[in-house]
């Protein structure tokens, strides 16, 4: 079954709106799952080539943005962090590329939710999935890039990535008064997406590659030219560039994650370094006063507490 989903400019935008307001006031969450209190927690399960997944939660929802890992390893994954998920709000979709979907199957079998993806992302799927996985989306609700919608107490926007897929997008979302932003694969930083970037409390972002190592390392050319392409990968040094320029990045989150790094041609302390480096050119009045994280591919992330 296909619908709409419930767009905020009507009745959830008022609902969010009112919620956000009390929630502002005390920057707090109320009780929740099992009686503890969560504005917005967000926990990378897992970020790279070979498989994405990312946990968003409140008191009131929880749902996965991509489904990138297999139902067994998502669910081990959960464990190590203490989780134990009995049921989701739903699942985002960025995109239909296998490291973000290839465990969307297995997980709507265990969980039967709502699936949110745009209308050519979600065709692009089904061409490449056998006909008994196809039947697990019961529930799937058509998105698209410019029109923010709610999945519980969770506002989401999705915006237009450069990527070479059908229809890639990034998302932020907003709960209890704080805003998270994630987004990765794009080949470039359009300025619009610069846009959604700001004022958050959080900002996930990819840092794919370091362009020699690409250049030296063990990809074929065509694949080369692909990732540093303007629908490929962003590279450190592209990253850097964001980070250290004031009319970009405005420094705000106090976590930002870099995420998505190729284990071919990146490395978390090259990563990092340039990040640092990036973050340390800045002018003294916009200095970024966070803390810097990687995400791995094959560990989760300690939680993050917005």
């Amino acid at each position: 079954m296909t619908r709409a989903p419930r767009f905020c400019d009507d009745a959830c935008g008022r609902v969010f709106l009112a919620f956000a307001a009390r929630a502002q006031k005390t920057r707090k969450g109320s009780p929740g799952f099992g009686g503890e209190s969560i504005s917005l927690r967000v926990s990378i399960l897992a970020s790279g080539s070979s498989g994405n997944c990312t946990l968003l939660e409140t008191s009131r929802t929880r749902l996965l943005v991509d489904a990138g890992l297999g139902k067994r390893e998502t669910l081990r994954r959960l464990a190590a962090l203490a989780h134990s998920v009995d049921r989701l709000d739903g699942i985002v979709i960025s995109h239909e590329h296998t490291d973000h979907i290839g465990g969307l199957a297995a997980l709507l079998a265990a969980w039967r939710t709502t699936v949110y993806l745009t209308a050519e992302t979600h065709a692009e799927t089904l061409r490449f999935l056998p006909e008994r996985h196809a039947r697990r989306f019961e529930r799937v609700e058509f998105i698209q890039a410019g029109r923010g919608f709610c999945i519980g107490d969770i506002e989401v926007a999705p915006f237009r990535i450069p990527h070479d897929a059908i229809d890639p997008l990034g998302f932020t979302f907003r709960a209890a008064g704080v805003k998270l932003a994630l987004v990765t694969d794009l080949g470039y930083m359009p300025e619009l997406v610069k846009q959604h970037l700001r004022d958050c409390d959080g900002l996930v972002l990819e840092s794919n590659h370091d362009v020699e190592m690409l250049k030296v390392g063990p990809y074929p050319w065509h694949v080369k030219q692909r990732v540093m392409s303007r629908t490929g990968h962003l590279s450190n040094e592209s990253v850097s560039a964001f980070l250290a320029d004031p009319e970009g990045f405005d420094a705000r989150p106090r976590y930002l994650v870099l995420a998505h790094l190729s284990e071919n041609n990146n490395n978390p302390d090259v990563a990092r370094i340039c990040a640092e480096e990036a973050l340390g050119r800045r002018p003294s009045e916009f200095a970024f006063r966070g803390e810097l994280q990687i995400a791995s591919q094959h560990e989760p992330l300690v939680p993050i507490q917005l």
